[in-house]
């Protein structure tokens, strides 16, 4: 049975092991190579230069260096692109490695101006609005893309949900908008479980592997899935620059990929449930959640998402509050990151998103749950003694 008629969760179990039998192993080998022996020195340069120019390794063609090409970082991105439905995916040493390259590709086509929507995850933002990589940055809304758009702009830039507060944008009505300007879409929150903005019109998607398409909080990692021209054109600003994926992330990537259904439904059912015991707690002002009234106020879950996702965020009203909550957990995780196993709590406008501009910053009240596997009553209990504190 091949792959494209399986649905999601078989796929995310078989992709990237079609040739497993006819090795004789069950799972993936780990394949630690630097380097890889060179048939001839003709066949050497060849497969240097096509790989080093953007091309994937051809069946058969030497792999060169690690930096160019490695098998392991190849099943993962194989295994993405099938989950995302695209035709490839370039896989990175961190998230921010992966946009970095993305936009080093945009300023390399002569088009070096970005529109952003905001909120956006605050090492996107201060990336972009350092204007370290020779990008300019025009901020706007979902609803302002269309006028935002210069003669050089080489990308639109989206995250949906928003981090941390988790907006939802109408990204077939963005796209529309973005006309010919290709369209990137983090979808770090929402994964392709809950999300595939390609079919929604959007060129790119970009994940911090290191969240939930690992899971574990063992990994760090980011990919981008997308057309092979655009892979094309992102893989040589991987191999100059060497933001390499390492073969051991991308085994663990791989492996991640597994339970990722099963894991995300599992978290969003929590989420849910923590989220209206929050929403109806006296203590706190305000829940940033799509899966309680008012997260949603387009209808996008069930249409564009299939679920509301298993991150939340709520105010507590003031900086000192908030964290006195974040401080005061015993079993949840005072620590940046989400989407793993474990359920996360962190200060966002300290941490996260610390070097955002004041105006696009998150409230100093605001607190960021990414929920875990553990109980939701257990969770629940301890944010009950943390909000009594």
């Amino acid at each position: 049975m091949t792959a494209e008629i399986l649905g999601l969760d078989s796929r995310a179990v078989h992709l990237g092991r079609a040739d497993l039998t006819a090795m004789g192993v069950h799972v993936p080998p780990i394949d630690l190579s630097t380097t890889y022996p060179l048939p001839t020195v003709d066949d050497g340069g060849q497969a240097y230069e096509d790989m080093a120019g953007g091309k994937a390794c051809g069946e058969g063609q030497t792999a060169v260096y690690q930096r160019l090409w490695s098998p392991g970082v190849a099943r993962f991105e194989e295994a993405l692109a099938g989950l995302e439905g695209a035709e490839a995916a370039v896989a990175f040493a961190s998230g921010m490695a992966a946009l970095t390259a993305t936009l080093l590709a945009t300023v390399a086509d002569g088009k070096p101006h970005v529109v952003a929507v905001r909120p956006l995850y605050g090492g996107s933002d201060h990336l972009l609005a350092s204007g370290l990589l020779g990008t300019r940055v025009t901020w706007t809304t979902a609803e302002g893309v269309a006028d935002a758009i210069e003669a050089d702009t080489g990308l639109v830039l989206v995250e949906t949900p928003a981090n941390p507060t988790l907006d939802l944008v109408d990204l077939q009505a963005l796209c529309e908008r973005a006309g010919d300007v290709p369209v990137l879409v983090d979808n770090t929150f929402a994964t392709p479980v809950l999300q595939r903005p390609l079919e929604l019109g959007a060129s790119l998607v970009l994940h911090s592997v290191t969240k939930f398409l690992a899971g574990h909080g063992d990994v760090l990692g980011g990919v981008v899935a997308c057309s092979e021209e655009h892979a094309r054109r992102i893989r040589p600003v991987r191999a100059i620059t060497g933001a390499v994926m390492h073969p051991l992330s991308a085994y663990l990537a791989h492996r991640g990929l597994q339970t990722l259904p099963v894991r995300v439904r599992a978290q969003q059912d929590t989420a849910q449930v923590v989220a209206h015991w929050l929403a109806a707690h006296a203590d706190v002002e305000k829940v940033f959640y799509p899966g309680i009234e008012g997260g949603d106020p387009d209808g996008l879950v069930g249409t564009q998402m299939s679920g509301p996702g298993a991150v939340l965020s709520f105010d507590m009203g003031s900086f000192d509050r908030a964290c006195r909550v974040a401080e005061n957990v015993q079993m949840i995780v005072h620590a940046v990151s989400l989407g793993g196993v474990d359920t996360l709590i962190q200060h966002p406008a300290a941490l996260t998103h610390r070097p955002v501009t004041g105006e696009a910053k998150p409230g100093e009240g605001v607190l960021r749950l990414s929920l875990g596997l553990e109980s939701p009553e257990d969770i629940i209990a301890d944010l009950a003694k943390a909000l009594t504190n």
